[in-house]
C-alpha cells in the first residue's frame, strides 16, 4: 500500500481534529456537544490508525519521537471533551492545545530523538 495514503488521511483527520477542538473552545453549545465530540473521536480514531500504519509501512520502528507525538494526539483528544465540561478553563485548554501541536509538529519535522 502507499505510504501517501495514510499521511493524507493522518494529516487531513489531525486538521479535522484541531478545527473540531476550537469549535468546541469557541461555542461549547450544550446543544453541539454529542455531534462536535462524535466527530471529534472519529477523526482521532483517524489520526493513530493511519498514524500507526504509516509508521508501519516506513518501518519507523517504535523512536522516541513517536512516543512523544502519541502523548500530544491524547491530550488533543481529550481537549474538547474537558472545554464542555469546563467552559472557564477555555483560554488555558487552547494554549495548552497550540503547544501540543507545536510540540507534534516539532517531533516530526525535526525528529530530535532518533
Amino acid at each position: 500500500m502507499d505510504p501517501r495514503f495514510f499521511h493524507i488521511i493522518h494529516v487531513l483527520a489531525a486538521f479535522v481534529l484541531v478545527g473540531l477542538t476550537f469549535v468546541a473552545f469557541a461555542n461549547p453549545l450544550p446543544q453541539l456537544r454529542r455531534k462536535v465530540l462524535m466527530a471529534s473521536g472519529i477523526s482521532s480514531l483517524f489520526v493513530i490508525i493511519a498514524g500507526f500504519g504509516l509508521a508501519g509501512l516506513l518501518k519507523y520502528g517504535f523512536p522516541v519521537w513517536i512516543l512523544v507525538k502519541i502523548v500530544c494526539w491524547l491530550g488533543l483528544s481529550a481537549m474538547a471533551g474537558i472545554a464542555y465540561r469546563q467552559p472557564k478553563k477555555i483560554p488555558m485548554l487552547a494554549g495548552i492545545t497550540l503547544g501540543l501541536l507545536v510540540i507534534a509538529l516539532y517531533m516530526v519535522y525535526l525528529r530530535p530523538f532518533t
